[in-house]
């Protein structure tokens, strides 16, 4: 489907001629409002006039499209959202496009070379941006682009004016990309390469005239669509290529020594090694950075001289050793208690009704939620099994738990015993560390009942020159690029890692603050496999009717750190039996867990079979069509309904079943029980006259008028049930 801006207002910078003109046109075809700004100086900045914003506005009219004119200075930023917001109401895009050239060598480079260039595009950026941000903020949308150039990238001869702006640009763009994505403003830069009044000058004509501006708006039109999630990204583009660019940084070295001054000459000895980009890191935060740097305080305290990826570290790392090499076998004896207290470890509670069953052993439909298969293999890797085997002679302080899958084969039991082997699937080299892949089987007597990999991350070890990937490790998946089907909030407590840790992970990061200050944390953190709880419960209760029996794995690669008390947010993709996740922490919007996806069994026939041998209520046939309709077409049912109905099923005079159908939040879902909130609808009915209705035999207006059917609420919305009631053969 054709990307379209209907409805979106498009400011472009310099839209006179060259990019920012094409820019104009791209957005203006496919819909888009467009204030075409240009102040009609020349290549150098001076003089001023109309004619070249006047002559794109009357293209873009001439076809159709929706545009006005601005002529004022970049420096006059309010005056051009002005424009916006008083022709079209709004602003949506930012393209900050325009630019002059003062091209000099440095020595020759006067005050005003320098000031008149930054204040056109550096400046000027700044201050249009700044001037649509409170708007697009309020509107919880905003897209924005920076134009850099190659120059500020990588320098260029008789540019210094003009590459330290350029550079700031990008600085300024990473900054707003922050600051701007929990508002859905995301701000991404370009340094393209096309043919226009400023690369005229530098470049021969016919490559002026082979590098055209409509091989570059592609791009920008992209990264301002809804549906692109890029944010933050930098970008070179020209001639139909594009390439994104990221900082690399090499592994370095550690010049200082425990309890002796650090000093030019060790620097000097050791310059080849800081300066070797063998297996480079890519940081991609300030706290990342920043995180290096305290590991080193550390790492020198107890080892001396040490480079982050140095041979002693190295040296403890043995592949052929390891691979294949069993731990010592553990066994895990548990009952109710265990498997209640880890539900409420993962945020389950009484006030929601749908967790009775995980937190009452008394309840009919008691059960161990899925994810508690973690919980009977990690004895091997809390144990202190690693140990033992030959091949890795790691330091167990600097482990950190980066990936983890589970797969269950059948549900779990809520008491017993379990059984679990561990082996060493593989070990990979990935430059600044090691990765220890440790496949797990837990039995119950001699049936397997879960798999579990652990994706350990030992920091500092690599370089021993191992391979980087394994066709056994469960890789993980990115979302879909559209909105998600469904999203849940839940807020974790204070004490939940304190709650947590009782599920059998005794980790002093995730209780004592001098520890977790050790470890470069301001407070003790969430357990990665809370947070893994958390997500797996809300894909349960969303796209499963938290059935236990459905679950059949998760994969998720642990990425940043929760602090209890934070909310979690799940966003969740439905593709076939596949559930992708992403989550984050609402307060901040950084991604905790990536890469992540739920697998689920198709739903069981069995208790449908038992329904229609003579047990329960024929009603419940009917729903459970219902809600296999509402998991295949709930996004659509959700945007032509709108409500929630609550369903009160009688026999014999008596209140014997409840219903909820939600079809207002989410992408839609049934349970049974009352709703955890207020319904729009609420119906009556006995079992025998709602199996009339949905075959058709009963009119429900002659139902109702002759007290059959009773509804409370907003009676008019029951007619919207028509959408999936309708084809009564298969109900």
């Amino acid at each position: 489907m054709s990307l379209s801006f209907e409805g979106r207002v498009v400011l472009v910078t310099g839209a006179g001629g060259g990019l920012g003109r094409e820019y104009a046109l791209a957005f203006a075809e496919r819909g888009a409002s467009v204030i075409v700004n240009d102040l009609g100086a020349d290549v150098k900045g001076g003089g001023k006039s109309s004619a070249a914003a006047d002559k794109v506005v009357e293209e873009i009219r001439a076809k159709g499209g929706k545009a006005v004119a601005n002529y004022d200075s970049v420096e006059d930023g309010e005056k051009l959202i002005q424009t916006a917001l008083d022709t079209f109401g709004r602003i949506d895009v930012v393209v900050n496009n325009a630019g002059i050239l003062r091209d000099r060598s440095f020595a020759r480079t006067s005050d005003m070379d320098w000031d008149l260039i930054h204040r056109v595009h550096l400046r000027g950026s700044f201050l249009v941006t700044r001037a649509a941000w409170n708007h697009m903020k309020n509107q919880k949308f905003g897209r924005i682009i920076m134009t850099s150039s190659a120059a500020g990238i990588y320098g260029n001869f008789g540019q210094a004016n003009y590459s330290a702006a350029k550079l700031g640009m990008l600085g300024l763009a990473n900054t707003l990309a922050i600051e701007g994505l929990k508002y859905n403003i995301h701000c991404n830069t370009i340094a393209p390469v096309a043919g226009s009044r400023l690369t005229e000058t530098v470049m021969p004509p016919d490559l002026v005239a082979s590098l055209k501006p409509e091989y570059v708006a592609p791009l920008v039109l992209w990264l301002c669509h809804d549906q692109c999630q890029e944010n933050g990204g930098l970008f070179e583009v020209g001639a139909g290529w594009i390439g994104k660019l990221r900082w690399e940084r090499s592994q370095g070295l550690i010049v200082r020594k425990k309890n002796q001054p650090m000093n030019p000459e060790a620097v000097r000895d050791k310059w080849d090694k800081i300066c070797d980009f063998t297996d480079a890191t890519k940081p991609f935060s300030v706290e990342e950075s920043l995180q290096s740097v305290v590991n080193v305080l550390s790492r020198v305290d107890s080892e001396g001289e040490i480079g982050m990826n140095s041979t002693a570290s190295a040296s403890g790392i043995s592949p052929t050793e390891a691979v294949g090499k069993k731990l010592p076998p553990t066994t895990f004896s548990f009952n109710h208690s265990q498997c209640i207290l880890y539900a409420l470890g993962v945020g389950m509670s009484t006030k929601d009704p749908d967790h009775l069953r995980f937190l009452y052993e008394g309840h009919q439909d008691f059960s161990c939620l899925p994810t508690f298969g973690v919980i009977p293999s990690q004895d091997a890797m809390m144990g202190g099994g690693l140990s033992t085997i030959p091949g890795l002679n790691i330091d167990f302080t600097q482990v950190l738990h980066g990936e983890h899958y589970l797969e269950l084969y059948k549900p779990l039991p809520t008491s017993g015993k379990l059984n679990s082997q561990a082996t060493v699937a593989d070990v990979l080299d990935k430059g600044s560390g090691a990765v220890i892949l440790l496949d797990v089987n837990t039995y119950s007597g001699d049936e397997l009942v879960c798999y579990n990999q652990f994706s350990v991350f030992v920091v500092g070890a690599g370089g021993f020159g191992g391979k980087r990937s394994s066709e056994k490790a469960k890789a993980p998946l990115p979302p879909p690029q559209r909105t998600p089907d469904a999203v849940v909030i839940d807020s974790t407590t204070r004490d939940q890692a304190a709650l947590y840790r009782l599920s059998g992970d005794w980790n002093p990061l995730h209780i004592d603050p001098s520890f977790a200050a050790l470890a470069g944390f301001k407070a003790p953190i969430l357990h990665g496999l809370c947070s893994f709880g958390f997500a797996a419960r809300h894909v349960l209760k969303q796209f499963a009717d938290n059935d236990p029996s459905r679950f059949k794995a998760i994969k998720v690669r642990f990425v940043k750190p929760v602090m209890p008390g934070q909310s979690l947010q799940t966003e969740m993709w439905k593709e076939g039996n596949r559930i992708y996740i992403q989550c984050k922490v609402k307060e901040t919007e950084a991604v905790v867990l990536s890469g992540a996806y739920v697998d689920l069994y198709e739903s069981s026939d069995a208790s449908l079979e038992k329904i229609s041998q003579g047990g329960g209520l024929q009603s419940e046939l009917v729903f459970a069509e219902i809600g296999r309709r509402i998991k295949d077409l709930g996004s659509e049912l959700v945007k032509k309904v709108n409500a929630v109905f609550g369903w009160e099923i009688t026999k014999d005079g008596k209140n014997t079943a409840q219903w909820t159908i939600d079809l207002k939040n989410g992408s839609g879902s049934l349970h049974e029980g009352p709703y955890n909130g207020k319904v729009d609808v609420t119906i009556t009915v006995s079992d025998e006259d709602f199996m009339e209705v949905v075959q058709g035999k009963l009119n429900p207006q002659k139902a109702f008028f002759s007290g059959k059917l009773k509804v409370r609420g907003n009676i008019m919305l029951s007619q919207k049930l028509e959408v999936i009631l309708k084809d009564y053969a298969k109900l």
